[in-house]
């Protein structure tokens, strides 16, 4: 008896102590928003534009028949306001849900408002709220508005802030023009003791109201769609310049975030003759101090494979293999020279070479601080020594081109 009734005693203090459903949240009362867009409007006020996915319409796809009308996987809503907050809680009076900001993994940025007034102003408003990710990637509009690039419908991915994400994420790892960086990262970027930082870059192609109808991608290749737009420079949270090409390349290769990319190299008078393709890459910048002026290095290391040639070469030859090598090193300390004299001419360290000689002589730093946007960085000592080695040449090393060639002569 003594027993049961402690049994008894243990389950009812076990009980007393369990949580309830206190913060339950039925899916049937949520909106889920999987985009944000923010603009300023003529009078001065924040335009908010959400995208909302349709559960039902995203996992039933977009087919009709039998008299069922089509709706699109997503819903925009938009609302105006004074600030963030304001404008979020203005949306609500159009829903009959309450707006779910957990799932938001994408924030646009109208490129007016970035180039006007900055970002810094909306970061606030994301870190303060504990239902938002600062995760979530931030993309600033090319030439367009957020609005436009928030309620483009997009093929292949139902969701379009998938779309986006999964373009940055690819393009990132394949061509190497652009990059994905998060609030976290540009919070971060803003409050170290750089002023630069770089986002990336989305823009509009086509007609923005064909983008937001279901007939755009009824078609096979859709008269609207969204693409990545090159690379959004940051100078003290405000938008000042945009990359593009070699530059941006250049850019994204100096601050060691290259995944893979493809380098041409001209061979004999041929243009573009040999593609070689990046398997692994490292960059290191150093920095160290010379009769009081800052001097910076750079070390790029590639490995990668042949992937194409225009014309028979002998590259079971190592002498040939050296050669294409040292072409390949210079092609690539010309993308990065391209982009520390772009930055220089701009007075815009986005290359984070401050931040290197802040962490490595930070007594130095102090010195130079003030003065290093307008006197030190555009007139700065840097070296670039690259390293490009040729680890493959695909399935062949003889190209099927010396046969033809053979065969005519």
């Amino acid at each position: 008896m003594k027993r049961k009734g402690a049994f008894l005693l243990l389950i009812m203090m076990v009980t007393v102590l369990l949580t309830s459903c206190w913060s339950k949240k039925e899916l049937t009362d949520l909106a889920i928003v999987a985009a944000m867009g923010v603009d300023k409007t003529k009078d001065g006020r924040y335009n908010l534009t959400l995208q909302i996915i349709n559960p039902g319409n995203v996992a039933g796809g977009l087919q009709g028949g039998g008299g069922q009308v089509q709706s699109p996987p997503v819903t925009i809503y938009s609302a105006s306001g004074d600030n963030i907050v304001e404008t979020s809680r203005r949306a609500s009076s159009r829903i009959s849900r309450r707006l779910y900001y957990a799932h938001t993994n994408l924030v646009i940025v109208g490129e007016s408002l970035a180039r006007e007034e900055g970002i810094e102003v909306l970061m606030d408003a994301f870190d303060r709220d504990p239902e938002f990710r600062t995760t979530s990637a931030l993309v600033i509009a090319n030439h367009s508005t957020a609005a436009d690039l928030v309620k483009t419908l997009t093929p292949v991915d139902k969701i379009p802030a998938n779309k986006v994400l999964k373009t940055l994420e690819f393009t990132e790892r394949q061509w190497g023009e652009n990059v994905k960086v998060s609030l976290q990262d540009v919070m971060k970027g803003l409050q170290s003791s750089k002023e630069e930082t770089v986002v990336a870059g989305f823009s509009m192609v086509g007609n923005p109201k064909q983008a937001q109808r279901l007939d755009n991608l009824q078609e096979s290749a859709p008269e609207a769609t969204l693409r990545a737009s090159g690379i959004a420079v940051l100078k003290q949270g405000k938008l000042v310049d945009w990359l593009y090409g070699k530059t941006a390349r250049g850019t994204v290769w100096i601050l060691d975030k290259i995944q893979g990319t493809a380098i041409n190299v001209d061979w004999e008078g041929k243009k573009a003759a040999i593609a070689y393709k990046t398997v692994r890459q490292k960059t290191d910048v150093s920095a160290k101090m010379k009769n009081g002026h800052p001097h910076v290095s750079i070390h790029t290391r590639v490995e990668g494979d042949i992937g194409e040639m225009k014309i028979p070469i002998d590259i079971t030859n190592t002498k040939v293999i050296t050669k294409i090598e040292q072409s390949l090193r210079k092609e690539i300390k010309k993308e990065l020279e391209k982009a520390i004299e772009h930055a220089q001419k701009n007075k815009t360290d986005i290359l984070g070479f401050g931040e290197v000689i802040h962490r490595s002589r930070p007594n130095e730093w102090k010195k130079i601080k003030t003065e290093w946007s307008d006197v030190y960085f555009p007139k700065l000592d840097v070296d670039i020594t690259v390293d490009a080695y040729i680890r493959r040449t695909g399935l062949r090393n003889k190209s099927f081109l010396s046969g033809v060639k053979e065969n005519q002569e």
